[in-house]
């Protein structure tokens, strides 16, 4: 099925996202060489659509300028003087074309460095549109390393598909330093723990689809240790190489999904993951291909670190591997009309999915159906959310493994609250018991999700839903639900994800 932007752009998509990955590796150039050309020739059965203001052509033109920049000497300039032109011609389309105001500044600043140094054209207003996109790039900042995607609070990977990858990548065509890097090593030192030791990432934010281009800026920090950045990468490729059948990258995590796909994605946007394999740019002697490779830091201790850019926290158990990120911090709300279930989640990880349905509950605190949209941050640990008579106040405490949620609601009498716990997935339906106050639903290979009421919570129940999560056809989603009397009222439930052993 076709993306929104029609099949004319999904396929210059399939072109330049691949392109990216035949220019990391060195293959099969002439082919792209040949598709270049036709592109840019007007008239040809498969030229591509000239650049507009806020087309999906500025997105694939940088991939096209990185890949030609980077196999320049094998490509681009054994092209004829006619066929570079075009190619110029064609990409310089893009100057004075209006973008989002998002990660899509940072597409055209590539473009037009790639132009200024294959033709020595306009400088002046080149240096200009790089102070402006910088610029830009500090108001988004929000400190540790971390930079929101466009004014708000939309926090996700585009940190590492965009936000940090495209300057270092702009400073590799100038020969510059990036001006970022320090930014780029504070964010690497919070993202490595973004990666459970099977080479799952933490399942939140927009364009999941990517996969492992979740690692590819690793590739170019200054302070982690190279062995350890081999040793991530490495096990993300496996992880999804291993899972998903068949030689194709589809839309969907491990499988075909369309709940999680967004409606700019055409069927080769995934190949956004070739983003991993920058790597191979770098050279053989660099020591991240000669050290030996050394867990990361999940695999040796518990994890639990405070990430006061977005408003989160990640929390990792050495014994099991699961990666838990709680959310207090971002919510992608200035962009997203209604709640999105990528952002407003009270937590993810790197086992789970949250539910693609309107009424779902696991991971939030709903009242009467209404549930948080516009978070309000006052800590990493503490959020609140306000609809109509609606208030509420979340404080999330982490006991060993275990997160004891506490939420202060302020609501009309009547209303029933309802607080879920992780949702669990896999081929079949899971497994579940209720006992008392607390319910648990398990999966067969071990993996446990469970809420149990401390406070104000009466009664404990499992949704079982089905085609909702990423993981799995089949999910179950424990949840506590009660009466609210009316006015000011604390609950509390205590949430576990792990994976049991025998």
């Amino acid at each position: 099925m076709a993306s929104r932007n029609g099949v004319g752009s999904d396929g210059l998509e399939g072109f330049a996202r691949t392109f990216l990955l035949a220019a990391c590796t060195k293959t099969h150039l002439d082919r792209y060489a040949e598709g270049l050309v036709n592109g840019t020739t007007p008239g040809h059965p498969f030229a591509w659509d000239d650049i507009t203001d806020m087309s999906q052509q500025i997105v694939e033109a940088a991939s096209i300028a990185i890949a030609l920049h980077e196999t320049r000497d094998l490509l681009f300039d054994r092209l004829s003087d006619d066929e570079q032109q075009r190619v110029t011609d064609w990409l310089g389309g893009i100057r004075g074309r209006r973008t989002p105001d998002s990660n899509w500044i940072l597409f055209r600043l590539i473009v037009e460095t790639f132009l200024e140094t294959v033709t020595r054209a306009g400088p002046a207003k080149e240096a200009q549109n790089e102070t402006s996109v910088l610029s830009r790039l500090d108001d988004w900042y929000a400190g540790d390393g971390w930079y929101s995607d466009g004014s708000g609070q939309n926090f996700d990977y585009y940190n590492a598909y965009a936000l940090h990858l495209y300057p270092l990548l702009q400073s590799r065509m100038t020969g510059a330093p990036n001006p970022y890097q320090s930014r780029l090593n504070d964010f690497l030192d919070d993202h490595q723990h973004f990666f459970a030791p099977n080479g799952s990432p933490v399942f939140q934010g927009r364009s999941l689809t990517y996969r492992f281009a979740t690692v590819a800026p690793l590739w170019f920090g200054d302070d982690l240790p190279p062995g350890r950045i081999r040793r991530l990468a490495s096990g993300v490729l496996k992880n999804f190489i291993e899972r998903e059948p068949g030689a194709l990258l589809t839309r969907g995590w491990h499988h075909p999904f369309p709940p999680m796909i967004q409606s700019y994605s055409g069927p080769a946007s995934p190949y956004w993951a070739s983003k991993a394999f920058l790597g191979l740019l770098l050279p053989e002697t660099h020591p991240v291909w000669t050290a030996t490779e050394e867990p990361a830091e999940i695999e040796l201790h518990d994890v639990d670190r405070q990430l006061r850019g977005p408003g989160w926290r990640i929390v990792g158990t050495r014994t099991d591997g699961v990666i838990r990120l709680l959310n207090h911090g971002s919510d992608r709300a200035a962009k997203s009309p209604e709640p999105d279930p990528l952002y407003v989640r009270l937590a993810y990880s790197t086992h789970t999915s949250p539910q693609f349905t309107p009424d779902a509950v696991d991971n939030q605190i709903t009242i009467d159906g209404s549930s948080r949209h516009h978070i309000q941050r006052i800590t990493t640990d503490t959020s609140a959310y306000t609809d109509g008579p609606v208030h509420v106040i979340t404080t999330t405490r982490i006991e060993g493994a275990a997160e004891v949620r506490t939420h202060e609601v302020t609501a009309p009498s009547g209303s029933v609250v309802r607080a879920g716990g992780y949702a669990i997935a896999g081929d079949s339906r899971p497994d579940t018991a209720v006992t008392g106050e607390k319910a648990t639903t398990t999966r067969p290979d071990g993996l446990t999700s469970s809420i149990e009421s401390r406070e104000g919570f009466t009664t404990a129940k499992v949704r079982h839903d089905r085609g909702t999560d990423a993981f799995g056809e089949f999910s179950a989603t424990p949840y506590l639900e009660a009466i609210h009397p009316g006015g000011t009222h604390r609950y509390t439930g205590v949430v576990r994800l792990f994976r049991a052993t025998a």
